[in-house]
C-alpha cells in the first residue's frame, strides 16, 4: 500500500471518528420521572408511551436519549428522595415530571404534594435542566372537595414556577372504558400512543434539534 493511500485512509478514519465523537457530544438526555402511568404498568415495557417517545426521537433524528426513571407506586415523597441520584447519574437536559397520582389515590395532604413537587422542580432547575410538568386527575369517587383542588394544583404550580404543563396526561382515555385496564386507573397498551400525543405538543417546543 502506497504512503499516499495510507494517508488517505487515515484521514478518512479520522473524519469518521471526529464526526462520531461530535454526535455523541451533542446527544442530550431526556429523563421521564414518574409513576406507573409512565412505567408501562400492566404491559411490556416497549409498549409504554415512554418507549414510543424514544422511538419517535430515533426516527425523527432528535439528538436525545430517553431514560425512563419511573417507578410504579411512587409518591412525590419517594420521588423527591430518589431524584438527586437520578439527576447525578444521568445529567439530563430535560425532565418530564409525572408524579402525584399516588398521593391523590392515598388522600395525602395537598400541601405536602405541592411542597414535594416544587422541591423537585427546584432540584431539576438547579441541575441545569428544563422541566415539563404532567398534570393528573384522580377518579371522581374521591369527592369534589379533594379531586377539584388536586387537579388545579398542577396548573397553579406550573404558573408559579413558570414551567410548561401537560394539563392531563391521559386526557381522552378514561372516557373510553375499553382503553382502560381493569383497575380503571391505568390505560391499556392500545392507548399508549394517545398518552404520547397528549405530551408531544408541550414537549416538542422544548426540544433542541
Amino acid at each position: 500500500m502506497s504512503s499516499r493511500l495510507i494517508r488517505s485512509v487515515t484521514a478518512s478514519l479520522l473524519i469518521l471518528w471526529l464526526a462520531s465523537g461530535q454526535a455523541m457530544a451533542q446527544e442530550r438526555t431526556l429523563l421521564v420521572f414518574g409513576d406507573s402511568l409512565s412505567a408501562a404498568y400492566g404491559m411490556d415495557e416497549e409498549e409504554g408511551w415512554v418507549a414510543l417517545l424514544a422511538s419517535r426521537m430515533e426516527t425523527g433524528a432528535w439528538p436525545y436519549r430517553v431514560v425512563n426513571g419511573s417507578v410504579s407506586g411512587e409518591t412525590t415523597t419517594g420521588g423527591l428522595a430518589r431524584l438527586p441520584a437520578m439527576l447525578d447519574s444521568y445529567q439530563p437536559q430535560l425532565v418530564i415530571l409525572e408524579l402525584g397520582g399516588n398521593d391523590g389515590l392515598r388522600g395525602l395532604p395537598l400541601a405536602t404534594l405541592k411542597q414535594n413537587l416544587v422541591s423537585m422542580i427546584d432540584l431539576i432547575r438547579e441541575s441545569g435542566a428544563q422541566v415539563l410538568l404532567a398534570g393528573i386527575q384522580i377518579p371522581p369517587n374521591y369527592g369534589p372537595r379533594y379531586t377539584i383542588p388536586f387537579y388545579r394544583l398542577f396548573g397553579e404550580i406550573a404558573q408559579e414556577k413558570t414551567i410548561p404543563l401537560v394539563p392531563f396526561l391521559i386526557d381522552g382515555i378514561p372516557q373510553q372504558p375499553e382503553l382502560m385496564q381493569r383497575d380503571g386507573i391505568h390505560p391499556r397498551a392500545e392507548a399508549q400512543h394517545m398518552v404520547l400525543e397528549n405530551v408531544w405538543p408541550f414537549l416538542e417546543p422544548l426540544l433542541k434539534p
